[in-house]
């Protein structure tokens, strides 16, 4: 059986940069997907991607499916014929799903009773005919948001198709990729190297496209390229070119042969914030910014040109000309922006639809700042500080500079509170009101900024609930599920000793024009806690550890942290599984009670000697435990609850709970309950047992 590789390649006109990566590695993982499928199998594959192109390349590749030995069972021989030996319907129906008669069926014993029993054996496929549907249902699942058709086609795909490949070995595989008939001509650069190029086996394409046609079809190795080439010219100018990956990504995506040029700007913009000047070059105009060796912007800037120039300058030119006038709009837009106070703005919020139901931003900005104060003084920060940052919080966004550069809100509000006057707390705080913006971002660094950014969290999050609008399955219009889990991470890595449902209720008040109020402030703060279980699986906490915390619901979500870490502790104590046994048992007995116990234990009442030592020990842990509680150090509350494993396994081996005795039993049934309740106080630990 012969091995060979396979090219796979489709172009296309350009492709969407900031979709280019993930295309390719699911094209490659759908491929790889469907061999597996069909019983092909390869050594490797590797994905190539350009902006004109999606390529796989799968090295030995089995070129026909193995022959495959078919053997079914059928009914047993006692229900396939009857008295007569006539077969029976379940025999014949055996026989046609077989595609046979039934005098074709075998008998065999399939280690239980005689069966009749159907074998047969299929020759296996050859790979080149089972290629063209693999490829088009590998493309039909690439994760494409909208397909699109192009001229009279009714093929879709996320950009026109202009030529396919599918080359196995030397030899061209008949296929009908996406309306093309596929063969092995491929394309260069779009100028340097236009005309066709000729692949003669699959293990060429690399080194033709490079050598030949322009082209390094490797994303990463041309990613690479890219960021040595940067490096290289930063240190031209003794300077540190900032790389941002994302960027790094995405230019890699929008050019096949990577030439890097630097290029400078007047210095006058230095005076414009440095995240407007950034804005300016990264987002807009993709290029990467340089510093000095104190991190102070310079005036130039590098591109990635998609040509060889002969004369470098005209596109460098080019792309200073491109340039200069986003920066003379920011340069614009800050020194306008900054004849206006931030608070002379506020009124302007009025005519802002925050939600239509909800009201203007003007209305959430009062509504945050009385939910605010009620946060700074439970946290012990300065309320008037937390209210005046409240107020001005949105009024950024009513700025030139924000509406031009909209990644720029909060970032401009802390440079235009500052020169406003505002003390260095307030305006921290606008710029810290949105952290953290995205999983793994800084969070807020001032107290200030903290109850900002929870108000601000929680007012969302409740107004959206409360007219109807919860996150639904993947859909989630207003980012309420990383609001809440922004939420959390303030309160629990900035250790804020703060009561969610407390919060919640105070969010609630606030607002007069909520249509769904039963049982929202549960719904919320269910949504919010919800939020923790997810956290602490990436964290490598087990459901179990989690269930068992959830079930006393601490309300703050400090605390709820502080019983994690504490159960994880004591889940790797040798006691742990005896005593969390024992509290299902303990549970199993009380559930089954018309009327729980009270804690109040009769020592008079107590007859057995392992029910004495007990209780005698449960009143001494109480000693000991009570303080640590208080203290929330549940680590060494539990450690030292820890000590009752032997007590209580003596008791349940030798003291019969149920006994005739009503107030006997009673009473044991109250040292169970004080058992338990000693538990309840940190954690439900009975939900350990599988842990």
């Amino acid at each position: 059986m012969n091995n060979l590789d396979l090219l796979i390649e489709i172009g296309t006109e350009e492709l969407p940069p900031k979709a280019l990566l993930s295309l390719s590695q699911s094209f490659q993982q759908e491929i790889e997907k469907r061999l597996q499928k069909h019983k092909l199998a390869f050594d490797n594959a590797k994905a190539y991607a350009t902006p004109r192109r999606l390529a796989v390349l799968v090295k030995s590749l089995q070129t026909m499916q193995d022959d495959v030995t078919i053997e079914r069972f059928g009914p047993a021989l006692k229900a396939a014929f009857d008295d007569q030996g006539n077969p029976s319907k379940a025999a014949q129906g055996f026989a046609r799903s077989c595609g046979v008669e039934v005098s074709e069926l075998s008998e065999k014993d399939d280690g239980k009773v005689s069966k009749l029993h159907y074998k047969t054996s299929k020759a296996g496929e050859s790979a080149d005919k089972l290629l063209p549907e693999i490829i088009n249902e590998a493309l039909a699942a690439l994760p494409i948001p909208k397909r699109m058709r192009w001229g009279s086609s009714r093929n879709e795909f996320v950009r026109p198709v202009h030529w396919a490949v599918v080359l196995l070995g030397n030899e061209i595989v008949p296929a009908t990729i996406l309306g093309i008939e596929a063969g092995n001509i491929t394309r260069g650069h779009r100028f340097h190297h236009p005309e066709n190029l000729t692949i003669d086996s699959p293990a060429d394409y690399e080194t033709l496209l490079s050598e030949t046609g322009f082209v390094l079809p490797d994303f990463n190795s041309r990613k690479e390229k890219i960021r040595s080439q940067i490096q290289s010219q930063a240190q031209t100018l003794d300077a540190h070119v900032v790389i941002d990956e994302e960027l790094l990504n995405e230019v890699t995506a929008l050019v096949e042969w990577p030439v890097a040029l630097t290029g400078s700007f007047d210095e006058r913009f230095l005076s414009v914030p440095k995240e407007a000047l950034v804005s300016s070059m990264k987002e807009h105009q993709k290029c990467f910014y340089l510093e000095d060796d104190g991190g102070n912007i310079k005036p130039n800037f590098i591109t990635v040109s998609n040509i060889q120039s002969l004369n470098p300058e005209v596109v460098i030119n080019g792309n200073e000309r491109v340039i200069r006038p986003r920066l003379a709009d920011a340069d614009f837009f800050f020194e306008q922006d900054k004849k206006f106070t931030l608070a002379s703005r506020r009124d302007k919020l009025k005519t802002v639809i925050f939600e239509q139901t909800l009201g203007t931003l003007f209305d959430k900005t009062q509504r945050v700042a009385k939910l605010a104060s009620y946060i700074a003084t439970a946290i012990g920060t300065d309320q008037a500080s937390v209210v005046r940052a409240a107020e001005i919080a949105k009024c950024d966004l009513l700025t030139g500079m924000v509406g031009e550069f909209a990644d720029l809100q909060g970032i401009m509000g802390y440079y235009y509170a500052c020169h406003d006057g505002e003390t260095e707390d307030i305006a921290m705080a606008m710029h810290e009101q949105y952290m953290p913006r995205f999983a793994g971002d800084n969070l807020p660094g001032t107290a200030t900024g903290m109850a900002l950014a929870l108000a601000e969290r929680l007012d969302t999050i409740v107004g959206l609930f409360g007219i109807g609008q919860p996150p639904t399955g993947s859909k989630d219009p207003y980012a309420l599920r990383r609001a809440a889990l922004g939420i959390l991470r303030i309160i629990v890595e900035k250790k804020l000793d703060l009561d969610l449902s407390t919060c919640i209720s105070k969010a609630i008040e606030q607002y007069s024009v909520l249509t769904v109020t039963d049982g929202l402030h549960d719904c919320v703060q269910d949504f919010i806690f919800e939020r923790l279980r997810a956290w602490y699986a990436d964290e490598g906490i087990s459901a179990n550890i989690f269930q068992a915390v959830d079930a006393v619901r601490p309300t703050s979500p400090l605390d709820f942290d502080l019983r994690i870490k504490a159960v994880k502790e004591f889940s790797m104590l040798n006691e742990s599984a005896a005593l969390s046994m024992a509290n299902k048992r303990v549970s199993n007995i009380l559930s089954k009670l018309d009327q729980q116990p009270s804690l109040e234990v009769d020592d008079n009442l107590l007859s057995e000697t392992a029910e004495r030592q007990l209780a005698a020990k449960l009143t001494e842990l109480l000693k000991v435990v009570t303080p640590l509680l208080s203290s929330q150090d549940y680590t060494k509350a539990l450690s030292s609850m820890a000590t009752l494993q032997k007590d209580v396994d003596a008791f349940f081996d030798q003291v019969m709970v149920n006994t005739d005795d009503e107030l006997v039993r009673n009473n044991r049934q109250s040292l169970l309950q004080k058992l338990r309740h000693l538990f309840l106080q940190i954690a439900d630990i009975s939900f350990l047992q599988n842990t």
